[in-house]
């Protein structure tokens, strides 16, 4: 089984993003770390972040000062471990099996990683 990295760029996403984790957790595929990058909040986002890297050791949260989305993303592919690499926004949340169905369409796929 090849690990995913899941990156999530987080600014202000207090409202937003436990919804956000806990899809992307409710993965039954077990290979994957989420790497959190929280870009400066001023909210309440760190706290809700820290409370799920304690809960999961497959959460991974980096600070940085307030530099962009895009900034958030290249940090996140820096420290990602994964051989596969996808993109979640902080606003968003993703299927049950999005974890497992992206790994299931490259396996079937014979993508070269």
């Amino acid at each position: 089984m090849k690990k995913i990295s899941v990156i999530i760029p987080v600014y202000n996403a207090e409202k937003t993003i436990r919804r956000c984790l806990e899809s992307i957790m409710s993965s039954e595929y077990e290979e994957y770390e989420v790497v959190v990058v929280d870009d400066g909040s001023t909210d309440n986002s760190a706290s809700i972040l820290f409370e799920y890297a304690n809960r999961d050791r497959r959460v991974k949260i980096i600070n940085q000062p307030n530099s962009g989305p895009s900034i958030a993303r290249n940090k996140g592919l820096e420290l990602a471990e994964g051989e596969i690499i996808a993109f979640v926004d902080s606003d968003d949340y993703v299927a049950e099996d999005y974890v497992e169905y992206l790994y299931k369409l490259i396996e079937e796929n014979g993508v070269k990683l």
